[in-house]
């Protein structure tokens, strides 16, 4: 089989960047893998694809097409997640196929089981795939290969051969052991007398041994025993033990003929392996387990969409309707609140965002809903928006508060410096950049002096971003910024609202309004001027 995938096109080149360790953290992807499975192993199947930014439009149009026939037909992942149980176990199988300490017995029966499964895998995907209507070109290069190994392959004639070499291996249900004992009655040697075609059930069975030395039989018919007790054996059938090495071997001579005709029709399918199905097991589950959370979501009313993906050279987004998709998994949960969703576009007009607003206003939680909403549609899901346009970003840079423990060598000031200094050396015209709160961790002079530069250096890079502060005054600047900087792309003010005194999480394009939102808190509590003096002159009455 032709190296096969659901998440890339055959003949297309992946634009892959791996996510730094911070945007990793900041975007917090792990807690999302968390929510999204509880099985440690899926957690890092689905993160491992997440941290690769693929930029490749047509790469992401394929992921996004195959998501999408997953997502529609339920009963179609219910049944492919049914048949990952099989393949995982072939993948087992893989490994013991090439383990040459194992006795030629057990290579057989392991290839055996091999074809079995592949057999089924087969069986179960063609009949999925065949019962919908798929639209993906992924699904259908998949459904085009299983069909050919189903109707061209040979396939009717290896499950014909399976199905009586399965017979005839599985006739095997007991082993007589010969036990010889020294003086002491201490065992000192073991061997094996005969194969059975019953288990052991009850006494009465010392005649028939003795009958099997006048048999010429490879298969003993029938054997009696009482009181047998279980064993457990660990791992895969091999030669690692005394007993088992005299076990193969023996086993091995007595069924000669058995050997033989296995040998001999199993090598017809020497070239067939299912092994290739393998490496679509962590594809199936990222998908999967992301098309069974979407349902959920949508199920709540809150909205989905499948992106559409534009060229990376426009540099755009337009979205309708986003929302911060952690909020998904908290009302998952049961929590009731409303998520607030808003609309934003990165365009040459406003490619640079400067966002202001009050404290727990929804800044930090904007600036990550957009970083979400570019990682999810670029992964080939559902975005978390009620439309969506973009042109894919190479890689998303975040530039969040640090650990204090990381701030230890070169303190606060320094490390932030330090790491905004190595996000403007990586990052393109075609990244996305998410600033939250930085700098503010020094003095306001500082900060501010620092921040103006850094503005300067977003325009002259023209990636989109968004830098949310506190800093108004360093909003209040963008149209000298704008005049005097060289770049093709606009720095604009964005606010985040307020109604009535309290905050509304809604943004804004405007010029920043740091007085006031002041003022409509301070009005709010009774704390103008006015309010406190007429506070002050009534206690004196």
């Amino acid at each position: 089989m032709e190296k096969f995938s659901l998440l890339y096109p055959k003949n297309e080149t992946p634009k892959e960047k791996i996510l730094t360790e911070e945007s990793i953290n900041d975007l917090s992807i792990d807690y999302i893998c968390e929510k999204l499975t509880g099985e440690r192993y899926e957690q890092n199947i689905i993160k491992n694809i997440m941290i690769k930014m693929e930029s490749n439009p047509n790469i992401i149009r394929y992921r996004n097409d195959v998501f999408d026939d997953i997502f529609h037909f339920p009963k179609l992942r219910e049944r492919i997640e049914e048949l990952l149980e099989e393949l995982s176990y072939l993948k087992d199988l893989e490994k013991s196929a090439k383990d040459a300490t194992a006795a030629p017995i057990w290579q057989l029966i392991n290839r055996l089981q091999e074809l079995d499964i592949y057999i089924n895998c087969i069986s179960g995907i063609n009949d999925s795939l065949n019962e919908h209507n798929i639209k993906s070109d992924g699904l259908k290069r998949l459904k085009e290969y299983v069909n050919s190994v189903y109707n061209e392959s040979g396939f009717q004639f290896l499950r014909e051969d399976i199905k009586s070499l399965v017979s005839e291996i599985g006739a095997i249900k007991s082993i007589s052991l010969g036990v010889n004992l020294d003086s002491r009655m201490v065992p000192v040697e073991i061997g094996i007398v005969s194969l059975n075609d019953e288990p052991f059930a009850k006494p009465g069975f010392l005649n028939k041994f003795l009958d099997f030395a006048a048999k010429k039989s490879e298969i003993h018919n029938g054997a009696h025993f009482d009181g047998m007790t279980k064993i457990h054996t660990v791992g895969k059938v091999s030669g690692d033990d005394p007993l088992m090495s005299n076990l193969s071997r023996v086993v091995t001579e007595m069924l000669g003929s058995t050997v033989k005709q296995l040998k001999s029709k199993l090598s017809k399918y020497t070239n067939i392996s299912g092994y290739s199905l393998t490496s679509l097991i962590p594809e199936f589950l990222f998908y999967i387990r992301w098309a069974d959370f979407t349902d959920k979501v949508i199920s709540m009313g809150i909205p989905m969409c499948k992106p559409e993906i534009i060229d990376n050279e426009k540099r755009e987004m337009y979205a309708e309707g986003i929302y911060n998709f952690k909020l998904a998994f908290q009302r998952a949960s049961g929590k009731e609140f409303e998520i607030v969703r808003n609309n934003i576009d990165f365009n040459s007009e406003h490619r640079i965002y400067i966002m202001t607003g009050p404290n727990r206003g929804g800044k930090t939680t904007l600036t990550q809903a957009v970083g979400l909403a570019f990682l999810m549609a670029q992964c080939g899901i559902y975005a978390p928006a009620e439309k969506i346009t973009l042109s894919p970003v190479d890689c998303i840079y975040t530039h969040f508060p640090a650990d204090e423990n990381k701030t230890v060598n070169l303190g606060r000031l320094g490390e932030e410096s330090k790491r905004m200094s190595d996000i403007f050396g990586t990052a393109t015209n075609e990244s996305l950049l998410l600033f939250n709160e930085s700098l503010a961790t020094t003095s306001f002079a500082e900060g501010l002096y620092i921040a103006k530069d850094v503005v300067k250096a977003l325009r002259y890079l023209g990636a989109r971003t968004i830098f949310n502060t506190h800093m108004h005054e360093l909003a209040m600047t963008l149209d000298e910024v704008n005049d005097n900087i060289e770049g093709d792309s606009k720095a604009v003010s964005i606010i985040t609202g307020i109604h009535d005194g309290q905050r509304s999480y809604k943004i804004f394009l405007a010029p920043p309004e740091g007085v006031s939102y002041a003022r409509d808190i301070a009005e709010k509590y009774g704390v103008t001027f006015s309010q406190l003096t007429d506070k002050i002159n009534l206690s004196k009455q």
